[in-house]
């Protein structure tokens, strides 16, 4: 047998033995508490088709509330009980401690007239509870009103409720616990059947790919059969086989390039896959309005300008792995440039209703050399970085410098949710996101960090990040001083 038939079948099983465990141990209970079949039977046949509650609204907003005459009359009030008996419900009019009206079905049943609710208020609605009477349980919904002469009435309509419904709300705990019950023991037989004809060769094949995984190709899989298990056994290790001979040709290829064309298409993908849909939806006439057809092609170029920007983030990226970007390199005053770019960020982050505190320790005379343009993109990306997870209410970037031996230290500290320590290490890789970031709200391209750690890099400095989750995330960048020492006057701007 195939594994394909192998897995229909057990899910089948998986299926379909629960629920017909499940219909025996509900049948025998019901047997249980109802007697014998014929009272199951007869229980099942007891179900009704109530009246529903906002009929019983309109019924009393159109009738009695503009004529209260009607309270009285007893030949409306007869065909209203004849009409409402047929579904299944009976009606009880009362003021005072006075019975005006009562079905026919009630008129032995005193002690559950007895026990009704008293009158609540004029016009008022009480929603439908349950009461019980030997051994029945009825639906009771309550309508208070006054008559004619300013009299409390209370109009009361009375449904029985399906004693299945009521041994089920009973008893449903007990049902729970047993339904749980066979669905973990069925589980667990199938799922050692399941053990021994698919899930081990499944183990083999995941401790082989392991091994493959950690570079050791020196063994066979030994997996027999002549299902799909089998063939799949057959073609790993031929396909072990051919990488152990062709990874002794091929060591000097760059796999990083295999991982960029991967990590291109999923990012690709996701804006294609939405300008797709809109197109579609336009195509097919459901932006039916000049509305929708706008908001359709604003979709539509919103997605493209995702597509170009990402496009660009992937070339300049490139050219920086390929060390084929071209640098401006100036010696630059680099508290003056700082504080230049802090006038202009603090424009920027007031509208985002951001505080900005500068706080650079420091002479004017501190040269470093950098590119202009590429030295602000990475602010630039570092900032918008924390600015995309800002969590907070009070939301606060702050910039220090110091210098640290011949270095000149930039520090960028934001208050966001901060990063596990697992992922610090990595999000200067390309294409790493952190698990909280992946989704709709933030997402971004995954390069802005990864391309700031290439142009730090070409202008001889380091980046790295420290963080503590849940108070926030500092970015440190080290760039050789060329010329100057650091004073002591501080330098500090609040914005």
């Amino acid at each position: 047998m195939s594994i394909r038939w192998k897995f229909l079948l057990s899910y089948a099983a998986m299926l379909v033995v629960p629920l017909l465990l499940l219909i025996i141990t509900a049948m025998l209970m019901s047997i249980v508490y109802h007697g014998d079949v014929q009272s199951l039977k007869s229980t099942y046949e007891s179900k009704f088709e109530g009246m529903e509650e906002n009929d019983t609204r309109n019924l009393i907003k159109h009738t009695f509330l503009q004529n209260t005459d009607l309270l009285t009359d007893t030949a409306f009030l007869n065909e209203l009980s004849a009409d409402m008996l047929k579904k299944n419900t009976s009606v009880y009019i009362r003021s005072e401690d006075q019975t005006l009206f009562a079905s026919e079905d009630l008129k032995l049943k005193q002690g559950l007239i007895d026990h009704l609710p008293g009158y609540k208020g004029d016009r008022s609605h009480i929603e439908p509870i349950r009461q019980q009477f030997n051994n029945e349980w009825y639906q009771v919904g309550q309508f208070d009103l006054l008559s004619k002469d300013a009299k409390p009435v209370s109009i009361f309509f009375l449904t029985p409720i399906d004693p299945l419904v009521q041994f089920v709300r009973t008893f449903f705990p007990t049902l729970f616990l047993i339904t749980l019950v066979i669905l973990v023991l069925t589980h667990t037989l199938l799922t050692k059947y399941m053990s021994r004809r698919i899930i081990r060769p499944l183990l083999e094949l995941r401790k082989a790919t392991k091994r493959v995984t950690e570079g050791d190709l020196d063994f066979q899989v030994e997996i027999n059969g002549k299902d799909e298990l089998g063939q799949l056994g057959m073609a790993f290790e031929e396909m072990r086989y051919r990488l152990q001979q062709s990874i002794l040709i091929q060591q000097q290829y760059e796999t990083n390039r295999k991982e960029l064309i991967t990590n291109i298409s999923h990012d690709l993908k996701t804006p294609i896959t939405a300008i797709k849909g809109y197109v579609d939806g336009i195509l097919e006439g459901i932006a039916d309005s000049p509305e929708k057809n706008e908001k359709y092609m604003r979709t539509i170029a919103a997605k493209a300008g995702e597509m170009d920007h990402l496009i660009n983030e992937l070339f300049l990226y490139s050219k920086l792995d390929m060390q084929k970007l071209p640098f401006s390199f100036e010696s630059v005053r680099i508290i003056p440039f700082l504080n230049d770019w802090a006038e202009e960020l603090k424009v920027e982050l007031e509208k985002q209703e951001v505080a900005l505190n500068i706080e650079m320790t420091g002479g004017e005379e501190v040269w470093v050399t950098v590119d202009r343009d590429s030295f602000k993109r990475v602010l630039g990306n570092i900032i918008q970085n924390s600015l995309k997870y800002m969590d907070k209410l009070e939301k606060k970037i702050t910039v220090h410098s110091w210098q640290e031996a011949a270095q000149f230290i930039l520090a960028i500290e934001d208050n966001g949710p901060g990063i596990p320590p697992e992922a610090t290490e990595h999000i200067f890789e390309r294409f790493y996101r952190g698990e909280q970031s992946r989704n709709t709200h933030t997402g971004g391209s995954g390069l802005g960090l990864a391309i700031a750690k290439q142009i730090i890099a070409g202008h001889g400095g380091t980046i790295y990040a420290n963080s503590t989750e849940g108070i926030g995330t500092i970015i440190y960048i080290a760039l050789p001083i060329v010329k100057g020492d650091i004073g002591d006057e501080p330098n500090h701007i609040d914005c």
